[in-house]
């Protein structure tokens, strides 16, 4: 049974920093592009950032590049999102995926989501 749960959301301040985690099994791990994804209260979800299986290639979504980094650890199925200088903007649901094309937006698995809010 494929499983993706993420952790480490929560309420923090303009210009502070989360760390996302996002432990997976029932799968090859190593063998499938990453994502984060969010969404926001009455938009459309979007890809946040996207990292291929080797983890040698990335894909961020213009408006957290230089902020936000996906990394992941396939010794032990777990990818990451450390995001830093935090926005009100980046308030959502921080989803995590697996199974895409890098920078498309069809996953083929999904975590349940973790909320992160970021106070002005």
């Amino acid at each position: 049974q494929v499983k993706l749960v993420e952790s480490g959301g929560g309420l923090v301040q303009a210009g502070g920093s989360l760390r996302l985690s996002c432990a997976a099994s029932g799968f090859t791990f190593s063998s499938y592009n990453m994502a984060w994804f969010r969404q926001a209260p009455g938009k459309e979800r979007e890809l946040v950032a996207a990292v291929r299986w080797s983890g040698t290639v990335t894909y961020y979504v213009d408006s957290v590049k230089g902020r936000f980094t996906i990394s992941r650890d396939n010794a032990k199925n777990t990818l990451y999102l450390q995001m830093n200088s935090l926005k009100p903007e980046d308030t959502a649901v921080y989803y995590c995926a697996a199974g895409g094309s890098l920078a498309g937006i069809e996953y083929r698995y999904w975590g349940q989501g973790t909320q992160v809010t970021v106070s002005s």
